[in-house]
């Protein structure tokens, strides 16, 4: 097992990755920008090293500062955990370069499957359904581009190849407008991802978001772990995510779940990854794959019993994975709930002092959170302050401790997202399962 681990993220997941290195064993350096001294793993980590100020250009996506301080605490391994370097294949790269272990896939499947068109390409040679759309990246022809949106079918959707997080799209509903959005939205890649490549895909106006959980080992094993709805979306980015995904059947389950498997072992990969679907009537339509932990991990780690985090570290560390297909079991269901800090409404980020923190816990009910009493939440960073768990042996069971686990939830000092979600819990379409990705934003007249 690996010997000393630099958490290379902040806030929740950085704590959820130290509590795996202590139960395996592993030691662990927490890296932290001058303004985040006070995070619970900071405080909790065997070593510490301050990489830079608040602005995360200097201090988390600091390349040069992360591996330093590996270098300096003799560290084995880094845990990118997800967001700022998580998914950058020139990081993975220059951290095994450098001698150290990436905990997380080879940098070339990253790189691969971080281009939306390359990614898109090796799905379709491996036999992964995926949306009707360019086969390359759009070139400058208008005239072309015309002919391939009157192909494809109106409406479409003009995607950042780099793009990612909900940025980079624009929805063309008549072909008046096709030309002047494919202008925008290459403009706006190239400032935001510096790369400046779109392309087109049929745009779905129903679809739900159904993701599925793989697993993959350097010894060419992998497993999937059932799927997720993510459907409940605010400008594309999730709010709630469920496990299992209502109304996917076990035959469904089972033959997508094969695919994203045999595609693993095509692309030859490694680590914890996730396979994005957008799913109507029926059919499921590949969108990207996440090449790190998500977010949303827990639901599934909650109707599995699997540790995602741990495996992650013991692939890394050259082991096969723990688990066949046959030991994978789903049982009950769960759903998460993002608390972010921010003002319900008109979703503004609410930074400050918390006054009072209290978690709610009773069965089933699993808090990720790195908050307590008198901790800052500063302005620089992902609004993201917990994630609330609960699970059930029925989804009805889950939702209603759900629902009691965001009474007993107290944040004081800042606003938070909470009341939000018990909205969104008490909606009848929600509970009756299956609304779509655009469900949401119609819920709150957005």
């Amino acid at each position: 097992m690996l010997d000393k681990v630099v958490i290379a993220n902040r806030g929740e997941i950085a704590l959820r990755i130290l509590r795996a290195c202590r139960e395996l064993g592993i030691r662990t350096v927490a890296v932290h920008s001058d303004v985040d001294r006070e995070l619970t793993h900071v405080l909790l980590a065997d070593e510490t090293v301050c990489i830079g100020p608040a602005p995360s250009t200097q201090s988390y996506l600091n390349i040069p500062a992360v591996i330093s301080a590996a270098e300096i605490t003799d560290a084995t391994a880094i845990h990118p955990g997800y967001g700022f370097l998580s998914e950058n294949a020139d990081f993975a790269e220059r951290v095994e370069q450098s001698g150290f272990i990436f905990i997380g896939p080879r940098p070339e499947t990253i790189r691969l499957m971080g281009d939306k068109v390359s990614a898109i390409k090796a799905m379709k040679s491996s036999g992964v359904p995926c949306v009707p759309g360019s086969e390359s990246p759009l070139k400058e022809d208008g005239k072309e581009n015309l002919a391939l949106a009157q192909e494809i079918g109106y409406p479409v959707i003009i995607k950042a190849s780099g793009g990612g997080g909900g940025r980079g799209m624009r929805v063309v509903h008549a072909e008046a407008h096709l030309l002047n959005a494919i202008s925008l939205t290459r403009a706006e890649a190239g400032a935001a991802f510096n790369n400046d490549m779109v392309y087109m895909e049929k745009y779905l106006e129903n679809p739900r978001h159904v993701e599925f959980q793989v697993l993959a080992d350097s010894h060419g094993h992998a497993i999937y772990l059932g799927e997720r709805d993510c459907s409940m979306q605010r400008r594309h980015q999730k709010v709630i995510e469920e496990a299992p995904a209502p109304g996917i059947t076990e035959a469904q389950r089972k033959g997508m779940g094969e695919i994203c498997v045999e595609a693993c072992r095509k692309i030859n990969y490694r680590g914890a990854g996730t396979f994005e679907f957008l799913y109507q009537e029926g059919q499921f339509y590949f969108i990207e794959m996440n090449t790190r932990v998500q977010v949303e991990h827990p639901v599934t780690e909650m109707i599995t019993g699997v540790d995602i985090v741990k495996e992650q570290f013991r692939i890394s560390a050259g082991e096969k994975l723990s688990y066949c297909q046959e030991d994978i079991k789903i049982h009950g269901h769960a759903i998460e709930c993002r608390i972010n800090a921010e003002d319900p409404k008109n979703f503004i980020p609410s930074p400050g002092v918390v006054t009072m923190y209290h978690a709610p816990g009773g069965p089933g009910i699993r808090v990720d959170s790195h908050l307590y009493t008198g901790y800052k939440v500063p302005p620089y960073y992902d609004s993201l302050i917990g994630k609330l768990i609960a699970y059930g042996e029925t989804r009805e069971s889950a939702f209603t401790r759900m629902q009691t686990a965001l009474t007993e939830l107290v944040i004081e000092g800042i606003k938070s997202n909470a009341s939000l979600h018990q909205s969104i819990l008490k909606d009848t379409n929600f509970q009756a399962g299956g609304t779509n990705i655009h469900y949401l934003e119609r819920m709150l007249g957005l």
